[in-house]
């Protein structure tokens, strides 16, 4: 409780600096649905990139395998920091337009012309479910990230583990499976920058 309440706190006033620099919730909203487009690019080109440096280790001819591991376990931190920005981003996004919308509801309540109330409830209803539109494509794409995660975070520390040539030949047959998850992660991710686009155009 005594968490929940300081997260409300929080929340309070952050929403309250925000106000006196102009920005209303709806502002907020807008701002950060950008920043998870922009946070969801940036995710998409670092797995890209794993996947090349990957790929690149099949031309491996006697080189420094420490430096190729350290290179490719550098990338996967890189992956993991940036999928950790995508789902923080995700989460700022939910608790604002929650917030707007508990908030404009309210708001609606105090409105005594009938039209103008009618007016603003179609617009609310209008925005919910381009939302829950943007939603369900941040979800997927947030969802996609797991498990290419996952099988690069074994990739990494089997390469680790058995540092030598023959290793590498070893793995190479799952380069295919890890190249088509990020492939399908990218095409999340690109639908829900699509999205988020879509909506960001209607605020």
């Amino acid at each position: 409780m005594a968490c929940l309440l300081l997260l409300c706190s929080c929340q309070t006033t952050y929403y309250a600096f925000w106000e006196k620099m102009g920005k209303e919730k709806r502002h907020l909203l807008k701002d950060n649905v950008e920043k998870a487009r922009e946070e969801q690019a940036d995710a998409s080109e670092q797995f890209s990139s794993v996947v090349e440096r990957i790929k690149s280790m099949y031309g491996f001819e006697g080189g420094d395998l420490e430096s190729i591991y350290a290179k490719l376990s550098s990338d996967y931190r890189a992956c993991e920091e940036r999928a950790d920005a995508v789902r923080d981003r995700i989460d700022k996004v939910e608790q604002i337009g929650a917030d707007l919308f508990e908030e404009w509801e309210a708001e609606i309540a105090t409105i005594e012309n009938a039209k103008f109330r009618a007016k603003s409830k179609a617009s609310l209803q209008d925005t919910r479910t381009r939302f829950a539109r943007l939603q369900r494509s941040m979800a997927r794409a947030e969802a996609s990230m797991d498990p290419v995660l996952r099988n690069l975070r074994d990739y990494v520390l089997y390469l680790k583990h058995n540092l030598n040539a023959q290793a590498v030949g070893s793995l190479k047959r799952e380069v295919a499976d890890i190249e088509a998850e990020v492939a399908s992660l990218i095409a999340d991710m690109n639908q829900s920058i699509q999205e988020a686009d879509a909506f960001i155009e209607t605020m």
